[in-house]
């Protein structure tokens, strides 16, 4: 496996978790929102996170492995860092 692939999928599956743990918190502070639906929002989350994550450590080019590592990055900094 080539060391740029290796780097993509650490950095992806890092902030696809955070991704994962931003969406069950903004289910979490909804109006009348049960646990179930949390724990939906997270497996939801973590399975999309896995598939692309697979996706990126076997055949995604590397441009388009990029685009989804910078977009994940940027969205994490947008969403942590928005009141």
């Amino acid at each position: 496996m080539e060391t740029w692939r290796i780097i993509a999928t650490g950095l992806f599956a890092a902030g696809g978790l955070v991704m994962v743990l931003v969406a069950m918190a903004q289910v979490r502070d909804r109006k009348h929102s049960q646990r179930v639906a949390v724990v939906q929002a997270g497996l939801i989350g973590l399975v999309v996170v896995v598939v692309i994550t697979a996706s990126i450590a076997l055949w995604l080019p590397s441009v388009v492995a990029w685009a989804l590592v910078a977009a994940t990055a940027m969205a994490v900094l947008f969403l942590t860092m928005v009141d």
